[in-house]
C-alpha cells in the first residue's frame, strides 16, 4: 500500500495527474501480455492487470473479448501471480493492482490469496463486483498483507455511499466516469467535475478516474480534474491492430504520459 501512496505522492510532486494502466493478463498470449506489460511500465506510475473472468460484468466489448481469449489459452489465477512473479524478475518495479472478480478470488481463498499476491508483487486488489457492504472479508485479508483493497464510486453514488467509501478508503478511490461498462468512448462524462468534487468534500485520498477514457486529450483533461487517470480498452485496441504489439502499446501509452504531464512530442 506504501508503494501506491508514493506513486500517487511523485505524480503529485510533478504537478500531473498519476497514469494507470489496465491490461489482461494473458491477451492475447502469455509471452505477449508480459512484453506488453513490461513495454508500458516505464511510462505508468502503476499498473492494473486484470485477471480473467467467464462473466466480467463491469467490461465492454473490447476488454470481455481480452478475457474470454485468455481463459481460452488457459489462463487461471495462479497463473496471473505466476506472470507477475515473472515481471517483477524482469525487474519491473512498477506498483500493481490485481483487477478481477469476486468468485475467482474466493474461491482461491482469502487470505492465500492476499499472501499469494504479496509474494508475487502485488500492492493491492480491484474487485468491480464486491460492493462495500461485502467487502469486509477480503479487505482484512489485504491489510493483513500491507495490500490495499479500492472502491468503486460511480456518478450515482449516494452521498451516503460516498461517505462510506471514503471512511475505509485505502489507496485510491475508483471512479467510475459514466454509469456503464468499460470501453473507449468519445467523451466522458458531462459532470465528472462535479463528481470529482463531491468526492473530495468527503476525503483526501487520491481520486483515480477510469471508463471511456481513451485519447491523450481526454487523459490530460481528466488528469486536470483527479489525481489518477485508468486507460484500458483504448490500450487493447492499439495492441489489436498492431502486428508489433509491444512497441505499439509503449507508443500509445507515452503519448497518454506526454499529455498528462504537459509535454509535447
Amino acid at each position: 500500500m506504501d508503494q501506491i501512496i508514493a506513486a500517487f505522492a511523485r505524480a503529485g510532486a510533478r504537478g500531473t495527474a498519476a497514469l494507470m494502466p489496465y491490461y489482461t493478463l494473458g491477451y492475447p498470449d502469455r509471452a505477449t501480455s508480459l512484453d506488453v506489460i513490461a513495454a508500458i511500465a516505464a511510462d505508468s506510475d502503476l499498473l492494473e492487470l486484470g485477471v480473467p473472468f467467464s462473466d466480467p460484468l463491469a467490461d465492454g466489448p473490447t476488454i470481455q473479448h481480452s478475457t474470454q481469449v485468455s481463459l481460452e489459452r488457459g489462463t487461471t489465477l495462479a497463473g496471473c501471480l505466476e506472470m507477475l512473479r515473472e515481471l517483477r524478475g524482469r525487474g519491473i518495479q512498477t506498483p500493481v493492482l490485481l483487477f478481477g472478480y469476486y468468485n475467482p478470488f474466493l474461491a482461491y481463498g482469502l487470505d492465500a490469496l492476499a499472501a499469494d499476491a504479496r509474494a508475487a508483487g502485488a500492492q493491492g486488489f480491484i474487485v468491480p463486483d464486491l460492493p462495500p457492504e461485502e467487502a469486509a472479508d477480503l479487505e482484512s485479508a489485504a491489510a493483513a498483507q500491507g495490500l490495499a483493497y479500492v472502491h468503486f464510486l460511480a456518478p450515482t453514488s449516494s452521498p451516503r455511499r460516498i461517505a462510506a467509501v471514503a471512511e475505509r478508503a485505502r489507496g485510491f478511490i475508483y471512479l467510475v466516469s459514466v454509469a456503464g461498462v468499460t470501453g473507449a468512448r468519445q467523451t466522458v462524462g458531462s459532470d465528472l467535475a462535479g463528481f470529482i468534487g463531491r468526492v473530495r468534500q468527503r476525503t483526501t485520498t487520491p481520486l483515480a478516474v477510469g471508463f471511456g477514457i481513451s485519447t491523450p486529450e481526454q487523459a490530460a483533461a481528466v488528469g486536470r480534474l483527479a489525481d489518477g487517470v485508468i486507460v484500458g480498452s483504448a490500450l487493447i485496441n492499439a495492441v489489436d491492430r498492431a502486428d508489433d504489439k509491444p512497441q505499439a502499446a509503449a507508443a500509445y501509452i507515452r503519448s497518454l504520459h506526454r499529455a498528462i504531464n504537459h509535454q509535447k512530442e
